[in-house]
């Protein structure tokens, strides 16, 4: 258990007693007290007292001891009150009941967010799924989403701290820490939930992290999984928007997975069918054949929706002029851009190109 929970929780009760309370640790050193000058010394005594007296007290030298209850057969930790008195005892009572409270808080907590690890990484059965899910308390048709924060460049430690400060409902929302790099965010939401609503967390987390510790960060978003046993799928989504946002989105650092279009469908083709593809398509390597004006031509007319006017005054040039161009496109690849069936094998090929260069193809 946390030192900070236990020193915190025995300053809470400082204010109402003027009585040195403090808890031992199972080799007899108090961790927490509100004296600060006992902490770090010995009182193994007391514990072999308590030994044969699990769940009472005991007075010693002065002082009142009672363990922490704990549902294993042996204590963990032992709160300790100055007197011998009936005082001391009943306050003794209640500091062992408030770190048992606190402890009980603190482990469920961390089992939860261990739990919650185990799911979106597949290390738990499904059928355990459930059984862990009654033994946390944790409702298991709840939909939540999952945000995957990469870090890049650079990485610090804190961002999981600020992060789980940004989401301080421990019950609903968990931070996971998956690598230096990565920190996966799973928050409990509601399935009509606007995905734009994902993509504004998104960027308020980015937003924040670059604020106060100047990262850099790229965030992926999987779909709303309708149960814990599916987390795992919204999990590999969110990373799957970051890997293909990359590819076909590089001005883009929040990348939700429904908004990725065919792109997730390219990213999931063998190379060699891709290369296929392109080859049916391209015939003679034509596509090597467009020079980088024509490349761009076809940026804008696929920007401007096919319309002819609305690209020649983007690009700045007369209609006839983009015409040319377009006939051009057409000699060289067999396509006319502006038939609609034309234009979308031009426009996955390009984005199969792409595809194919990130991933190192000789095509």
């Amino acid at each position: 258990m946390a030192w900070r929970m236990l020193q915190n929780t025995i300053l809470q009760m400082k204010e109402a007693t003027d009585r040195i309370i403090g808890v031992i640790n199972i080799s007899g050193e108090i961790v927490a007290c509100t004296d600060p000058a006992l902490k770090g010394t010995v009182r193994a005594g007391a514990l072999d007292a308590l030994e044969e007296m699990i769940g009472s007290y005991i007075v010693q030298d002065g002082d009142t001891y009672k363990p922490v209850a704990t549902p294993g057969a042996r204590f963990e930790y032992v709160v300790f009150v100055s007197g011998e008195d009936e005082y001391a005892k009943s306050l003794c009572v209640m500091a062992a009941l408030a770190v048992g409270n606190a402890k009980k808080y603190y482990d469920e907590k961390h089992d939860r967010a261990t739990f919650i690890k185990n799911i979106i990484l597949d290390n738990i059965l499904s059928g355990d799924i459930y059984m862990k899910a009654n033994e946390l308390r944790m409702p298991q048709d709840v939909p939540y989403v999952v945000y995957l924060i990469r870090q890049v460049e650079n990485c610090d430690n804190a961002a999981v701290d600020i992060v789980a400060n940004m989401f301080p409902d421990k019950s609903k929302d968990f931070v996971v820490s998956i690598s230096e790099e990565e920190i996966a965010l799973i928050c409990e939401t509601n399935e009509n939930t606007d995905p734009k609503e994902f993509i504004k967390v998104a960027e308020s987390i980015r937003d924040t992290l670059k604020a106060e510790l100047l990262l850099k960060t790229e965030i992926g978003i999987g779909t709303v999984a309708p149960s814990l046993k599916d987390l795992a799928v919204s999990y590999k989504e969110a990373q799957s928007a970051i890997n293909v946002g990359k590819i076909f989105d590089t001005e883009r650092d929040v990348m939700s997975y429904e908004s990725l279009g065919i792109g997730r469908i390219i990213y999931q083709l063998p190379t060699t069918l891709c290369e296929m593809f392109l080859s049916e398509v391209f015939k003679n390597n034509s596509l090597d054949a467009l020079d980088s004006e024509t490349l761009m031509t076809i940026q804008k007319f696929f920007e401007n929706n096919l319309n002819v006017s609305e690209t020649s005054r983007n690009l700045f040039v007369h209609r006839n002029t983009l015409v040319y161009r377009l006939e051009k496109i057409k000699k060289i690849t067999g396509l006319d851009l502006r038939e609609f069936d034309h234009a979308i094998i031009f426009k996955v090929a390009l984005m199969v190109k792409k595809y194919l260069s990130i991933q190192g193809s000789a095509f």
